[in-house]
């Protein structure tokens, strides 16, 4: 463990931001699919009517960018407004099929996990405006998790969905806590964070500030679960490829890790009474060493915290060993259903394309806002969050670590499996072995396999 009276560097050095434009995503192709002209009887066009349009977009609570994103396009097009409705994560993945379904669907919904909705028609199938925009200019990595074959197996097949913003997860380090406690820069290695959290412990300072309340200790779940699992057997039960599992040792070793920071008391003793919006807030408060999220919450934490936190990834089990984090588009599907499905094409490609778009995704987000990496780069404050969120994004392509988001797995295994069994996992209910093995069968159980 580094320890030291006085504050020196706080990250790694990482490949230069210019690069996670051109590298962030999942490795692989997924070529796009012969473009008709045409999509559920409507004649594809690129160009913006000028008639008055009122688009509806169903989102996530908590995430500001559409709002932002939103209100410039209609300052470039006045003719053309929205209406945004949000709901928690939890409820918006379980109750997208019934929205979608409805007499009338939102034009464009936070769609974290796709689920049947392809099979069932709800979606409308973008490969016709994949061809018409020139999306192919576009990194294959970056969309292919977007993709799903006509067999339900993501990762490949038509495009179904666009990101508006392509996030990046790490660990925020409250750097005055660090201080006091002689800690001089972030951890190299997993057991060097242990050490750490073992010196905050003893000094009365909580080590991990988290909540469960729904589910978003699966922040850190995962990351320890990355660094011993087999990336490429992960992806492919997230990616429902036949015959994958989750219950495989390296999952099993990360969720067995979880239960022994439990069983040493390094989460909030209240943990599942704290939801999302405050965990955040009481870390911002300055409560915990470390806390994991997204680089979608750098500005929120660098508004609170100012020269006081940093934010790093995952550190693996080796020094040196390349990284793995989660990440994943902020995934969004059109309804199949819209009836503007050429106006809120416009406006996803338009958020990829666009100068003042981009920035605000960055601005907002911290995120790579994706798309053509030819095109110029928004500009971020030199030593902020939002810089290093955009090299560990560079860093994560380079070493082809991204793993999407295993709540993203299936439409369910959220709602109904991953938080009940973390929230026994996180309180030592029951051990890493048997959280592996519920989640596996109740997974078993929604896709019938």
């Amino acid at each position: 463990m580094r320890l030291h009276t006085s504050r020196r560097g706080h990250s790694r050095a990482v490949v230069g931001a210019a690069v996670a434009f051109a590298m962030l995503g999942l490795a692989g192709c997924a070529p796009g699919a012969a473009a008709p002209e045409e999509t559920d009887g409507v004649e594809v066009s690129t160009e913006l009517t000028d008639e008055e349009v009122v688009l509806t977009i169903a989102d996530e609570t908590g995430f500001p960018v559409t709002d932002a994103l939103t209100e410039e396009f209609t300052r470039q097009y006045p003719n053309v407004t929205f209406e945004i409705t949000r709901d928690t994560f939890q409820n918006l993945t379980a109750n997208a099929p019934r929205l979608l379904a409805g007499e009338n669907p939102p034009d464009l919904i936070r769609l974290p996990t796709i689920g049947d909705t392809v099979k069932d028609g709800l979606l409308a199938n973008l490969d016709p405006y994949y061809e018409a925009y020139g999306w192919d200019a576009w990194p294959a990595s970056q969309l292919s998790p977007l993709r799903m074959t006509d067999e339900g197996v993501r990762g490949s097949g038509s495009l179904y969905q666009l990101g508006l913003g392509y996030s990046v997860t790490g660990v925020y380090m409250n750097l005055a806590l660090a201080e006091s406690l002689g800690i001089e820069e972030p951890p190299a290695t997993i057991a060097e964070m242990e050490e750490m959290m073992e010196v905050a412990k003893a000094a009365g300072i909580l080590p991990i500030m988290a909540g469960d309340s729904d589910g978003v200790v699966n922040f850190v779940v995962q990351a320890a679960m990355n660094q011993y699992a087999d990336q490429d057997e992960f992806l492919s039960w997230m990616f429902n490829e036949p015959g994958a599992t989750y219950n495989t040792p390296g999952n099993v070793q990360g969720a067995e890790l979880i239960r022994k920071w439990a069983d040493a008391g390094y989460f909030p003793s209240d943990i599942n009474a704290i939801d999302y919006f405050t965990f955040v807030t009481r870390f911002s408060e300055g409560e915990g060493l470390f806390t994991f999220n997204g680089n979608w919450a750098a500005a929120g934490y660098q508004e609170a915290l100012g020269d006081d936190v940093t934010f790093f990834l995952a550190p693996p089990v080796n020094e040196g060993d390349r990284f793995i984090a989660m990440g994943a588009a902020n995934s969004f599907s059109v309804a199949a259903g819209s009836d503007n499905l050429n106006e809120i094409v416009y406006f996803l490609n338009w958020i990829h394309t666009n100068p003042e778009a981009r920035q605000i995704i960055v601005d907002i987000t911290g995120a790579s806002p994706g798309g053509d990496p030819s095109l110029p780069l928004p500009e971020v404050a030199p030593g902020s969050l939002i810089e290093k969120a955009l090299e560990m994004s560079a860093q994560i392509g380079a070493d082809n670590g991204q793993v999407d988001f295993m709540a993203n797995t299936t439409a369910g295994i959220y709602a109904g499996s991953i938080i009940p069994e973390s929230q026994l996992l996180v309180t030592s209910q029951i051990t890493g072995q048997e959280f592996v093995e519920r989640v596996q069968a109740f997974y078993e159980q929604e896709i019938g396999g």
